[in-house]
């Protein structure tokens, strides 16, 4: 098992979720936000993968990083849908779509709330100390 590296991976994931939390609380634009939020969560997936010392897969797509950890992190249905929302927000609002309309403060709150679960989660599997990261 590789812990210094996931922890390496989960300080990264913890700067991106934190600077969504800061953006949230000033009313920031949701689409940025979201944008964090989004590699927050990639990073905090692939910490399990590194931990386990295997290879991580090329891709922003949570469902699929999902798939590699299932034996070590779970979803239920409605947080399933969750990863696919946020993993959309790698494509629509990183970068420029026609009439695309920003995620609303409701649903980047719900994400929020759901990502630093997430966070929580992977630190207990990987018996790493919330403290050794948020500092």
């Amino acid at each position: 098992m590789n812990r210094q590296s996931a922890k390496e991976w989960l300080i990264k994931a913890w700067h991106n979720l934190s600077g969504a939390k800061i953006f949230y609380d000033v009313n920031h634009y949701t689409d940025t936000t979201a944008v964090e939020l989004h590699y927050a969560v990639e990073k905090m997936l692939k910490s399990i993968i590194v931990y386990q010392n295997r290879k991580i897969p090329k891709t922003h797509d949570l469902s699929k990083i999902h798939s590699y950890i299932m034996d070590m992190i779970d979803f239920d249905e409605a947080e399933l849908e969750l990863l696919d929302i946020i993993s959309e927000y790698h494509i629509k609002e990183t970068y420029p779509t026609f009439d695309r309309q920003m995620p609303s403060r409701e649903e980047i709150k719900e994400v929020l709330d759901f990502s630093e679960k997430i966070f929580d989660d992977i630190c207990k599997v990987l018996y790493i100390d919330r403290g050794e990261i948020v500092v």
